[in-house]
């Protein structure tokens, strides 16, 4: 067993810093066989078994008390192949080096979120997003997927290979198997225009349908307790490339954004009653500019400052009420809230229990500086986004249960029912899964 498990046991934090658990065995497989054996022993042992990526959850969708499958040695691309424009890569290879890798043989990712810190399974197995007219989502550009079931057996699914499976797996929440490769599909490395500008949020919500539209990755973040909003839109560009300049880089993306927004957060974790004031500087502070560059430059940015994050995904259709009730929720309060909402858009997609599932969404994530108390806002914006039938982030932070996704997601049983028959002894069980399941 050496050869598969560290052996020691020590105490795992998510980085929201909101998750801490004490795993009985850690494992850190160099291979497939070496998790499949490793699962295999977890279920001899009588122990629940869960894979860990980045710990980028807001949730505890990744703590055991049983055995941890840390995925650190399974990492790095199989294969390309160019005649299928697919990429195949192992579970354990963090998205900033995969992005890397495909620049550097001239391909990329269609769309992705703006944090590249995940492990590409942890990314996709909670339905990680990014913005988008035609397409938003990691896990609905995967074309195959490879995964350890519970009783150690290795299974492939695609389209054409187990199809009921592969409707599940993209967005599997760990409760099907551990994955252990993805097959992403790619395209040849292109450039993208980027237009960050502020805007009065009133304007935005009059005009958000064609701004929609008229953009291919449209996003924008609203400051609470203004009336101010800064958008993004991310347009394909013939070029030539202008990337941010290192100095004018380092000012917006690392200054302001990195350090002057945290020392503003921990002024107004000190102070709340500064925070509407800070809020208005803050949204007054980054100015209109304009870039291009290649795809994860342009959409994706440094996140040094932690937080633990809400997000939902609501119909698309109910995004101006579902921001309007925040606002009037925010204003008569008495919160202070130091942190941007986060607005973007997905299609609709075909994947059980995927946020953007057969219906086109809006995403609405609120945020609060680590260690700030979080429970009265969140639990309020909860209430707002739940009203409109909204499908919380399954990597962060909510109360709903198995039978509000019963309601929500049409395809849910289909969901357990696959469970019931990859996973009957509950070996990827924890309480997060028991939680949004059921039994």
């Amino acid at each position: 067993m050496s050869s598969t498990a560290s052996g020691k046991s020590g105490t795992w934090r998510n980085w929201g810093g909101n998750v801490t658990v004490r795993p009985a065995r850690e494992v850190v497989p160099a291979s497939v066989d070496e998790l499949a054996a490793a699962v295999r022993q977890a279920a001899e042992d009588g122990l629940k078994v869960k894979a860990v990526g980045s710990g980028h959850s807001f949730t505890s969708i990744a703590a055991t008390d049983g055995v941890s499958v840390r995925p650190q040695l399974l990492t790095g691309i199989r294969n390309i192949d160019r005649k299928a424009m697919t990429v195949t890569v192992e579970a354990g290879t963090p998205l900033k080096r995969l992005n890397v890798a495909l620049a550097r043989e001239g391909l990329s990712l269609t769309n992705m979120g703006d944090i590249m810190e995940q492990t590409v399974s942890g990314a996709t197995s909670t339905g990680t997003h990014g913005t988008g007219r035609e397409s938003a989502s990691l896990a609905a550009q995967i074309r195959e997927l490879e995964l350890v079931t519970a009783d150690g057996s290795v299974l492939t699914c695609s389209e054409k290979e187990n199809p009921e499976v592969f409707a599940a797996a993209r967005v599997g929440l760990g409760a099907l198997g551990i994955v252990t490769a993805i097959t992403f599909a790619v395209e040849p490395v292109f450039l993208l225009t980027a237009r960050e500008e502020p805007m009065p949020l009133d304007r935005v919500l009059a005009e958000f349908d064609q701004l929609r539209t008229e953009n291919e990755h449209f996003e924008f973040y609203w400051f609470p307790h203004t009336g101010n909003t800064n958008t993004k839109r991310n347009n394909r560009s013939a070029g030539p490339p202008q990337p941010v300049g290192q100095l004018a880089g380092w000012f917006e993306d690392e200054f302001l954004s990195n350090g002057v927004f945290h020392a503003a957060q921990l002024l107004g974790r000190a102070v709340p009653a500064v925070v509407p004031t800070v809020a208005r500087i803050s949204s007054t502070a980054l100015s209109a500019r304009s870039y291009t560059d290649i795809p994860y430059k342009v959409f994706t940015s440094p996140r040094r400052v932690r937080f633990v994050e809400m997000e939902y995904a609501v119909p698309r259709e109910a995004l101006v009420d579902t921001l309007r009730e925040l606002r009037a929720m925010v204003d008569r309060s008495g919160l202070r809230v130091n942190f941007p909402v986060e607005v973007r858009t997905a299609p609709a997609d075909d994947i059980a229990l995927s946020t953007a599932s057969a219906r086109d969404s809006a995403y609405v994530a609120v945020h609060m500086f680590r260690g700030t108390p979080y429970q009265a806002y969140f639990t309020a914006a909860e209430r707002i986004f739940t009203a409109h039938e909204g499908r919380p982030h399954w990597g962060k932070v909510h109360t709903r249960d198995a039978d509000y996704f019963a309601e929500v997601y049409p395809r849910f049983g289909e969901f357990t029912a696959l469970r019931d028959r990859l996973d009957p002894d509950r070996l990827f069980q924890n309480d997060y899964l028991r939680r949004v399941l059921g039994q």
